[in-house]
Order: C-alpha cells, then sequence, then structure tokens
C-alpha cells in the first residue's frame, strides 16, 4: 500500500487515493468517516468487514488523532496506544512480523491510512482465531471488536460464554451505539459495503 505522511493545514481534509494525509490540525474537526477511501480499501484486502473497521474507528474516536497530539500524549503516557485505530505496540509489532508489515509502530501516529490497514490485518488475525460457534448473544463482529479492544484471549472466552468485565461491556456498548453512524458513513459516499466476514 501506499504510504502518505504529508501534514495538512488546519483546515485541509484527508486525501483519497493512495493515500490518507493526517487529520486536520483542530481535534474537533476529526472524523472517521473522512477515511472511507483506506477503510474499503484495507478491510477488502484483509476480508474483513468494512463496518466492523469504520465501527471500531468511530469508537477510538474518543481522543484527538493528530501527530503532535500523539506526541503530547505519548510523553505523558510512554505504554499509549497510536494512530486513528489506537494499536499498542506489542500488537502492532505482532501484526508486523505476521504479515511483514513495512514502517514502525511510530508510524501509526503520521499516516492513518497505515494505522487503518495495520488494525484490518489484526481484525483478520482475530478472525482466524474465533470459533466457527460461538455464544448467540454476540455477533462476530462484535466478538472481534471486543478481541480488538480486550485481546484475543479475553475475545475466545466471550466466545465460549464467560461475561466481559465492565470496560468490554462499556466498550461493546459504545461499539453497537456507533455501528449504525459507521454504515452510514460508508454508505453515503456511494458504496455498497454490506457485511463482509464479520458479521453472522
Amino acid at each position: 500500500m501506499e504510504r502518505s505522511t504529508t501534514a495538512t493545514g488546519e483546515g485541509s481534509s484527508p486525501v483519497e487515493g493512495g493515500g490518507a494525509r493526517v487529520p486536520p490540525l483542530r481535534p474537533g474537526r476529526y472524523d472517521p468517516a473522512d477515511y472511507v477511501g483506506p477503510v474499503l480499501r484495507s478491510a477488502g484486502e484483509a476480508g474483513v468487514s468494512p463496518v466492523l473497521l469504520m465501527t471500531v474507528l468511530h469508537v477510538e474516536a474518543y481522543k484527538p488523532h493528530h501527530p503532535l497530539f500523539e506526541r503530547l500524549w505519548q510523553w505523558w503516557k510512554p505504554g499509549a496506544s497510536f494512530g486513528v485505530a489506537n494499536m499498542h505496540r506489542a500488537t502492532f509489532e505482532r501484526v508486523r512480523r505476521t504479515h511483514g508489515l513495512p514502517g514502525r509502530w511510530q508510524d501509526l501516529r503520521d499516516d492513518p491510512a497505515f494505522a487503518i490497514h495495520a488494525a484490518a490485518l489484526h481484525m483478520k488475525d482475530l478472525d482466524r482465531c474465533l470459533p466457527k460457534r460461538h455464544v448467540r448473544r454476540y455477533t462476530r463482529d462484535e466478538l472481534l471488536a471486543l478481541g480488538y479492544n480486550t485481546g484475543e484471549r479475553n475475545m475466545r472466552a466471550f466466545a465460549r460464554g464467560i461475561p466481559p468485565g465492565p470496560m468490554a461491556r462499556s466498550y461493546l456498548r459504545r461499539f453497537r451505539a456507533c455501528r449504525s453512524r459507521a454504515a452510514d458513513a460508508l454508505t453515503d459516499r456511494g458504496d455498497a459495503p454490506g457485511t463482509g466476514r464479520g458479521e453472522v
């Protein structure tokens, strides 16, 4: 995939095509819907649901996603996650080794398209680990989102029926609340993403 690390001005917007520029400087202007192109491409390449991927971006939009803010965030909290998909270093390194990704963990904060691509590949890996049969209270997408948030081992436990803790339950509530907005963002662009492999 093409990489783009070109910074934009305050009023700029991400660029579709080969890559995506960084979000505008004002944090209030950040909108995951600006990254429909990278979401559709990365979800298609990884074989995961674009609605799942876009919904996770909406859930993870709770903090400003701009390289400057993320550098400050890391100075205050060295173990913080990076990029528009909020990926931790250990997770990124596992995805990088598995899929031979170029680039470094720090590049996630500068290149949203790269961050989205890494997140899609991580969801692909989680999907491979998720049993085909699971408790009926969750859809496959919901379990993958929980896996993205809490890790593979917890995801498999939830799939067997072990109840999630309060933080995972909160994440699941936000995921469910954001899902229709994420789907609308994809269809508003004239694309018909469907649900992909992730939905049951």
